[in-house]
């Protein structure tokens, strides 16, 4: 992920799409707070494999199931146990869906 697809990623955007990504039911159950947590985690992740790094080649192969039991075993050790796995793996495919809607894999 370079600088320049920095730009293109909005919080705030990527908090909305999410949200209308969800089924309403698991949608009305998270913040707008939750699921930036959740993204901080997905983005610990990246910096933890080193895709965010500046000497990144472009190539990135995200295994999404190592992604998502990272976000889950990191946020239930920090207290954030109030949503389920499968929500909590929810909001993250919301999350690689809205970085696919930018191009950001591509």
């Amino acid at each position: 992920m370079s600088q320049q697809e920095d730009f293109l990623y909005d919080e705030d955007d990527a908090v909305k799409f999410i949200q209308d990504f969800l089924p309403k039911e698991v949608a009305s159950k998270f913040s707008g707070d939750d699921i930036n947590y959740i993204i901080d985690l997905v983005y610990e992740f990246y910096e933890s494999k080193g895709y965010m790094d500046d000497n990144c080649d472009g190539e990135v192969d995200i295994i999404e199931d190592e992604l998502i039991e990272y976000v889950i075993t990191n946020a239930r050790k920090n207290g954030f146990t109030q949503f389920s796995e499968d929500e909590v793996e929810m909001v993250v495919q919301g999350e690689l869906g809205y970085c696919e809607s930018l191009g950001l894999f591509e």
